[in-house]
C-alpha cells in the first residue's frame, strides 16, 4: 500500500486553497482529468483526497457508511452559526433520532397528499408574470419553493413580504460561503462587514422562524403531520430543546427551496437551449386534462429525465465532504483517520468514464440504464441520502407541468453560464426568460 496518492502541488500555508477558490468546477474538473480515481490535496490546512470512482463513493455512502461522518471545517463555524445541529450537520444517536422524527413528515403519502397545494403555489406565481415581460427564473423559483416548503413542513403560510426577507437574507449567506483563502486567516469573531453581514441576516431568519412557532403555537398543533407540529409534540414530551427546534427549522428552509428553484432553473436554461426537448416535455405535460396531480406527476417518464439531466450537468450540491473515523485504503493508498474525503457531482456527472458524450444535453440517455449507479448522485446516498429527495422531485414535475399549461418561457440569453460556488452551486448572473403565453 502505498503511503500518498499524487494530487497538485500547493503553496505553504494554504496548500491547494487558493487554486480551489478561484474556480472550484475548473480545479475540480483538472484535478480528476489529471489524477484519476484519487487524488491528495490539502485544502483549508487539511489533508483532502478527492474520490471519482463511483464504487470508491458508494463505499463511503453506503458500503462501509457508519466509518464516514460530516467533517468538522476547522475554525470557520459559520455552518455552524446557520444551521447548528441539524439534520444536515448532525451524527450519531441524536441525527438517528432526528431522522426518525423528520420521517413522518416526509411519508409518501403524506407527500402525494401535498401536491395540490404544490399546484396552487405555482399557479399564484404565473399569475403574476406579465407575458413578454422577462423575469429572472430563479428568484421565482426561489420565491415559490420557499412558500411551498413553509406550507409544507411549517404547516403555515408565509405572504409576499416575509417571502422578500427571507430572499433578502440568503444573499449575504452566499456569499459567505463562498470559497476565499483569506477567509481561512480570518477569525470568525472579527467584526469584518462580511461576519456582520451575515450575521444580521441569520437573525433575520431566526425571526421569521420565531413569528412561525408562535403563530403556530397559538393555532394548535396537535394533530398536524408537518414538520413543525411533530417537533413543537416533541419538545412537549421533553424530547427537543428550543435550539434544536430552530436548527431543524432552519435547515428545512433553506435545504428544502434551494436546490429544488437551482434544479428548476437549470432545468430551464437548458430547456431553453434545446427547443426539441422543451417541445417533448410539453407534449407531455400537456397530456394532462385539467391540474396536474401526484398520479400525474409518476407518469412524467420525459420529465423525469430531463430534471436528472438537468441535475448531472448542474448539480446544486456539486460536492460532498466526509471524514473516516478510522484509517482506510482506497485504490492502493493510505487514507488516514479525520482527512477530509471530497466526493465531487461535478466532476463525476461530467465524467466521460462513465458517460457517452458527458458534456451534452440528452434526456434520453436515462432510458439507457448501463451506469454504475454512483455515476449519478445529486442526493447523497446511503442512510444520509437528502430525506427530501421524493418531495423535490415531486415539486420540480408539478411546476414543471403547472407553469408549462400558461407559458413557454424564452430564455433571453443562450450562452454559458458562469458558475457562483456557495453552499450550493448557483448562477453567478440571472438567468432571465420571456413568458410567452401557450
Amino acid at each position: 500500500m502505498s503511503a500518498d496518492p499524487p494530487g497538485p502541488k500547493g503553496v505553504p500555508l494554504l496548500g491547494n486553497t487558493g487554486q480551489y477558490a478561484r474556480d472550484p468546477f475548473r480545479f475540480m474538473t483538472a484535478v480528476g482529468e489529471a489524477y484519476g480515481d484519487l487524488a491528495r490535496l490539502e485544502l483549508a490546512g487539511e489533508p483532502t483526497f478527492m474520490l471519482t470512482n463511483p464504487a470508491d463513493i458508494e463505499t463511503v455512502l453506503v458500503g462501509d457508511g457508519d466509518s464516514f461522518v460530516k467533517p468538522e471545517f476547522g475554525g470557520d463555524d459559520a455552518v455552524e452559526n446557520l444551521l447548528g445541529n441539524g439534520l444536515l450537520t448532525s451524527e450519531g444517536e441524536f441525527w438517528r433520532d432526528q431522522r426518525r422524527l423528520a420521517g413522518q413528515a416526509f411519508d409518501p403519502n403524506r407527500i402525494s397528499d401535498l401536491a395540490g397545494m404544490m399546484v396552487e403555489h405555482t399557479e399564484s406565481m404565473v399569475e403574476r408574470w406579465e407575458p413578454g415581460e422577462p423575469i429572472d427564473v430563479r428568484t421565482e423559483l426561489a420565491k415559490v419553493t420557499v412558500r411551498i416548503i413553509v406550507n409544507a413542513m411549517f404547516g403555515t403560510d408565509v405572504d409576499r413580504e416575509t417571502t422578500e426577507r427571507v430572499q433578502a437574507a440568503l444573499e449575504p449567506l452566499g456569499e459567505r460561503f463562498e470559497p476565499d483563502p483569506l477567509r481561512f486567516l480570518t477569525p470568525n469573531w472579527l467584526p469584518t462587514a462580511e461576519n456582520r453581514s451575515f450575521g444580521e441576516s441569520v437573525r433575520t431568519l431566526e425571526g421569521v422562524l420565531d413569528d412561525i412557532v408562535a403563530e403556530r403555537r397559538a393555532a394548535g398543533y396537535a394533530e398536524g403531520d408537518d414538520l413543525l407540529s411533530v417537533l413543537l409534540r416533541a419538545q412537549d414530551r421533553g424530547e427537543q430543546a428550543d435550539s434544536t427546534l430552530r436548527d431543524e427549522m432552519m435547515t428545512m428552509l433553506l435545504a428544502g427551496h434551494d436546490t429544488t428553484a437551482l434544479t428548476l432553473t437549470y432545468t430551464y436554461y437548458l430547456l431553453g437551449k434545446h427547443s426539441e426537448a422543451k417541445a417533448r416535455l410539453h407534449e407531455e405535460v400537456d397530456a394532462v386534462d385539467g391540474r396536474p396531480t401526484a398520479a400525474d406527476a409518476m407518469g412524467f417518464e420525459y420529465t423525469s429525465n430531463v430534471l436528472n439531466e438537468a441535475m448531472r450537468l448542474y448539480p446544486p450540491v456539486y460536492v460532498l465532504f466526509r471524514s473516516p473515523t478510522r484509517d482506510v485504503e482506497f485504490g492502493g493508498y493510505h487514507v488516514p483517520e479525520g482527512a477530509f474525503l471530497m466526493l465531487p457531482q461535478w466532476v463525476v456527472h461530467r465524467s466521460e468514464r462513465y458517460w457517452e458524450d458527458p458534456l451534452a444535453f440528452d434526456p434520453d440517455r436515462w432510458d439507457r440504464r448501463e451506469r454504475h449507479r454512483f455515476a449519478f448522485f445529486p442526493f447523497g446516498g446511503g442512510k444520509r441520502i437528502c430525506i427530501g429527495k421524493q418531495f423535490s422531485l415531486l415539486e420540480s414535475k408539478l411546476i414543471l407541468a403547472t407553469v408549462a399549461r400558461h407559458y413557454d418561457l424564452e430564455l433571453v440569453d443562450d450562452g454559458e453560464l458562469t458558475l457562483r460556488p456557495t453552499l450550493t452551486m448557483h448562477p453567478a448572473d440571472p438567468v432571465e426568460v420571456v413568458p410567452r403565453p401557450r
